[in-house]
């Protein structure tokens, strides 16, 4: 998954007071060496998406945005709010609550256990992600399961899926894991089957599976006997991350937390506190509020009607006095005056989703967009978060909606327009305490949701209940936002995805180092080794599939430590395997230097063959240096042997068994200097 790049980095109060000039922009002058050409790294132009006119355009329509809302608050809605169920039906239809009450109790009890397990076992970890080319620690631990040899890529991370193991035995009788382990992902996978039939099922309209009459109440004993069952487990688990960790996660994320950039990574679930949640994101990813909203409302235990709390039923929450100088909610009578003048004011300026014909704002509902064929959730993104152990969470900045565990986001790197189902669970912490204050005070997780690319539309506000879950169906998470609410216990989430993985799984890179190596002859004979073909085309595609199975593959999985290795060896010969295959394409680099360095070759041919290979080699050397930065930096150093970053693959100057250096610096000078010679 590529990340649009941010392209200024100025505070939103420029924005806010109007003081933003329009910038001097400097067009750099395309070089005419060809030298220059072949030095520029190929790898940063798939990070364009759209043209530098289409962005200004942009960026100056999101500043008179900026500058009409000033310092007003954008409404939101909760169930206690009239309007709720109106606004959740024209607005947010792609939203689907299943109360926890509605699945079945078998399932509660695996899921639960699993989730308990994986925790108890320190599988859940903090990623340390690359975000506007700086590392910093996800606020949340995850952990990643799904189909064998998928991944899942985002902020610059790729994650490699633990395999369900929904089978009872590993092929050829070997065990990857220990049973407990196994039990606990093929808990999930069973998880993930029911959200394939659910999601399928559901039809047009569907909002809030109900519960039967007096299960709610039967569900409720039962989860705390699942939970009274594995608190021991969880008071011997592992803690979570060092102080230093926290620590260093706090300088880092403190630094950033009012850089929002205009243009910039969206905020993937799990960077709260970074500086990119509550950003103007580019392409789909832009939304089109800003302003914290004055109306800070109570949490409450799940959606309900206004009649039950004012009976005392959910006592987290209750209706809300507006007092002269707060502003109701839009679509409640008279006090709705600010947001209409608003909405008419910006009528002219508002940025319009290019999915949508006929000039129709991202607002208006939208007639459903299908997945065709059965849904087929392939990985889920297991989240762990604890409040009190997240330090600097901050305030939800457009509505007040409060505390944030995750900013505002689109879920990435899945097929278009696929559904996400989403299981929370709230538990007591890895100590066995459940935090201050009776159930009945603490404050509950909450989902918060809001149209992109608009500044009228009042959000929505979800109240999770444990053990509720919530599908995100047809364009909902492409068409809006989401953030995640901090409660006051610590909570687990599985969301299941479609994530797009044609290009990131292992079936898809064996056959990509397949390919390369078809280049390779090798004599049966002495075993030495010779190209088939040289035209700049077959040899540089080769290279490409080099510098993928380096920095995609082998780099990404060593950086993540050993914690894969440690839970389940299902990776290691995979990537035992990718190694020894790059190797041979080391070997293959050698070669082509050899037949650029020879100079019997063609003047024309000899040059598009040396900047060829001298594109190559210098986004290797680059990409290498960035990478031995990462896992000597001060954030990875702070990690536990197990988890610190490996740089790996990594050789000596002198070692007999690599074709060429680890350095490329020198080669690259004798192909520069063989350029200038022509």
């Amino acid at each position: 998954m590529d990340e649009t790049k941010g392209g200024l980095d100025l505070p939103v109060t420029h924005f806010l007071r109007g003081r933003f000039a329009t910038p001097c922009i400097c067009v750099l002058q395309q070089p005419a060496s060809p030298l220059m050409k072949a030095r520029q790294c190929k790898h940063n132009s798939r990070n364009m998406k759209r043209s530098g006119d289409s962005e200004g355009e942009k960026r100056r329509k999101r500043r008179r945005l900026l500058q009409e809302l000033g310092d007003q608050k954008i409404p939101f809605l909760g169930p206690p709010d009239r309007g709720y169920q109106q606004l959740w039906d024209s607005s947010y239809s792609g939203l689907v609550l299943r109360r926890s009450c509605s699945l079945p109790a078998e399932l509660h009890g695996r899921v639960q256990a699993a989730l308990l397990t994986l925790r108890r076992k320190g599988c859940l970890l903090r990623d340390l992600v690359r975000v506007r080319d700086r590392d910093v620690f996800t606020a949340v631990s995850r952990a990643l399961l799904g189909e064998p040899g998928h991944t899942y890529r985002y902020l610059d991370t790729r994650l490699f899926a633990i395999p369900w193991h929904s089978e009872d035995t590993d092929a050829k009788g070997q065990k990857c894991c220990d049973p407990d382990f196994r039990a606990a992902c093929k808990a999930l996978w069973e998880l993930n089957t029911f959200f394939c039939s659910d999601v399928s099922q559901l039809k047009e309209g569907d909002r809030l599976t109900q519960c039967p009459k007096g299960e709610a109440e039967t569900k409720q004993g039962e989860e705390g006997d699942t939970e009274s069952k594995h608190s021991e487990d969880s008071k011997n688990s592992e803690g979570a991350d060092s102080e230093s960790q926290q620590s260093e996660e706090g300088d880092t994320e403190s630094k950033h937390s009012e850089e929002w950039d205009i243009e910039s990574k969206h905020s993937e679930e799990g960077c709260s506190g970074s500086k990119q949640e509550g950003e103007w994101e580019s392409e789909s990813k832009l939304s089109g509020e800003e302003g914290e909203s004055s109306q800070v409302k109570a949490v409450g235990m799940c959606v309900t009607s206004e009649t039950e709390h004012s009976e005392g039923k959910y006592p987290g929450w209750a209706p809300r006095t507006i007092s002269s100088t707060e502003t109701e909610p839009a679509g409640l009578g008279p006090h709705e005056k600010p947001v209409a003048q608003l909405k008419h004011s910006l009528s002219d300026y508002h940025i319009e989703d290019k999915e949508q014909a006929g000039g129709q704002s991202c607002s208006q509902p939208s007639p459903p967009q299908k997945c065709t064929g059965p849904v087929k959730f392939n990985v889920t993104l297991l989240n762990y978060m604890d409040p009190a152990a997240m330090s600097q969470l901050k305030e939800e900045p457009y509505y007040g909606m409060g505390k944030m565990a995750v900013g505002w986001h689109h879920d990435e790197n899945l097929i278009t327009h696929s559904p996400v189902a989403v299981y929370s669970y709230s538990c007591h912490d890895e100590k066995g305490e459940s935090g201050e204050g009776s159930s009945a005070e603490k404050a509950c997780w909450r989902i918060g949701l809001k149209v992109a690319w608009d500044i009228h539309t009042p959000g929505l506000m979800l109240p999770l209940e444990s053990g509720d879950c919530y599908y995100m169906r047809d364009d909902l998470n492409s068409t809006h936002q989401h953030c995640v609410l901090a409660g006051d216990t610590a909570r687990f989430s599985s969301t299941h995805r479609v994530a797009e993985c044609s290009s990131g799984n292992l079936t898809y890179i064996q056959s990509q180092c397949q390919k390369a190596l078809s280049n390779l002859h090798t004599d049966p004979e002495t075993g030495s080794h010779s190209l088939l073909a040289l035209l700049p085309t077959t040899l540089q595609h080769c290279e490409e599939i080099h510098n993928e199975v380096e920095f995609e593959w082998l780099r990404q999985y060593w950086f993540q430590g050993q914690r894969y290795a440690r839970f389940c060896s299902w990776w290691t010969r995979p990537m035992e395997q990718l190694e020894k295959d790059w190797k041979l394409m080391e070997t293959m680099t050698m070669l082509f230097l050899a037949t650029v360095e020879q100079e019997d070759q063609e003047g024309e041919g000899r040059r598009e063959l040396a900047e060829t290979l001298l594109a190559a080699l210098s986004d290797r050397h680059q990409q290498r240096q960035t990478w031995r930065d990462r896992c000597h930096s001060n954030l990875a150093q702070t990690l536990p042997p197990e988890e610190a970053p490996v740089d790996r693959p990594f050789w000596g100057v002198d070692d007999p068994s690599m074709p060429l250096p680890f350095d490329l610096a020198d080669i690259i000078n004798r192909v520069e200097s063989l350029l200038w010679r022509m």
